[in-house]
């Protein structure tokens, strides 16, 4: 397994060596994979999702909601209403307190974090 082929940022040398990068738990390095589908996606598609009636809006939406249903098979979710995208961990975390937590947890619960949270 050669992640460098897969990864381009992996294949940079700093200092005279290759790059170990250990930081994923903010800035994950995407896979070429990734890479080309982004880079098409903002050229091509990419609109605001359920937001227009505009041809492109559409595109994006149905595009958008066809990886909802992807991702809800892969994990095997209920049903794609399950399925909620966010930004990053932070905002995952915010909105689950700020929804679920507000209605489920009692004064004087315990909410346990990692430190690096």
């Amino acid at each position: 397994f050669f992640p460098s082929a897969d990864f381009p940022l992996l294949a940079r040398k700093i200092n005279g060596q290759p790059l170990t990068y250990l930081d994923s738990a903010t800035s994950s390095q995407k896979p070429n994979a990734v890479i080309n589908g982004e880079s098409s996606f903002y050229r091509q598609e990419y609109a605001a999702v359920h937001r227009g009636v505009h041809t492109l809006s559409s595109m994006a939406t149905m595009r958008m909601e066809k990886i909802r249903a992807q991702v809800a098979q892969f994990i095997h979710a209920a049903s794609e209403k399950e399925i909620v995208f966010v930004k990053g961990a932070t905002e995952g975390i915010n909105l689950v307190a700020n929804s679920w937590g507000r209605y489920q947890l009692q004064k004087h619960d315990n909410i346990v974090i990692t430190e690096m949270e």
